[in-house]
């Protein structure tokens, strides 16, 4: 298949103008850091969160060069309740109240489910769904009482399809779609949606460190397009998720590519 070329950036329109977002998992040139730059084009003041400290840092200034006084990080890893505690007081305790949480957080890896240890199993879940679980438990406590917000979560098509190496991280994605669903049912009473989106392969420098060149070409054979997506081109879904656009969505699920079964 003959890949269609990457659309041109879609520049900002003030969608989140006045908002106040955290985003995890956001040190790096995946779709956490390209969620962090699109709130901040769109207007947002926006806390980076990310357990790399260094990464979190370096990432801190190279936008906080472009969006002076608009944004700030912390580092969290959200395996550790204490962590995610202080972040979440943290942006409270800057802005006042907390409009929009991201949670990208997640861990990845590839082996059989023959061969696969319980350590491998557990550290997965661990990071992609307990620690969604912790975060959106964090951000319901902050929106409960402000007059309502919005969280998106970070799934994956591995949730719905079956991809051999991928038991501990289909097993967590899907988890991670039922929580949405779960949590959007509780969280209408508080005014809050809940939305996740679900990408195929974004691809990034990291991400193509870690995964073999077999595997990038055959996702993305699969996909429509015949290439993968640019990981801005998932942050202006989680925009659109966040902003008042979709303000009557909560409990999706949304494909960001043509792998929905």
């Amino acid at each position: 298949m003959t890949g269609v070329e990457s659309p041109a950036y879609v520049p900002g329109h003030g969608l989140l103008h006045g908002r106040t977002a955290v985003v995890t998992a956001a040190a790096g040139t995946g779709i956490g850091g390209a969620t962090a730059r699109r709130f901040l084009e769109e207007g947002a003041r926006v806390l980076i969160s990310d357990a790399h400290s260094r990464r979190l840092k370096e990432h801190e200034a190279e936008l906080g060069r472009q969006f002076p006084g608009a944004v700030t990080a912390l580092p969290c890893d959200v395996t550790d309740e204490a962590q995610v505690r202080a972040l979440f007081d943290a942006a409270l305790a800057a802005h006042g109240r907390l409009d929009v949480v991201v949670n990208n957080a997640g861990l990845g890896g590839t082996s059989d489910l023959v061969d696969m240890t319980d350590e491998q199993w557990s550290r997965v879940l661990d990071v992609t769904l307990n620690g969604t679980f912790r975060c959106t438990r964090a951000a319901l406590r902050a929106m409960r009482g402000t007059g309502g917000g919005v969280i998106v979560n970070n799934a994956s098509v591995v949730g719905w399809r079956a991809q051999a190496g991928q038991a501990h991280y289909a097993a967590a994605k899907a988890g991670v779609m039922a929580l949405t669903r779960c949590a959007a049912v509780e969280a209408a009473a508080y005014g809050v949606r809940v939305n996740a989106v679900a990408p195929s392969l974004a691809l990034h420098p990291h991400l193509a460190k870690v995964t073999s060149a077999e595997l990038l070409a055959e996702l993305t054979e699969r996909e429509a397009y015949g290439r993968y997506a640019q990981p801005w081109e998932v942050a202006n879904v989680i925009v659109f998720l966040a902003s008042g656009y979709s303000s009557y969505m909560t409990g999706e699920v949304v494909a960001v590519s043509s792998q929905h079964p």
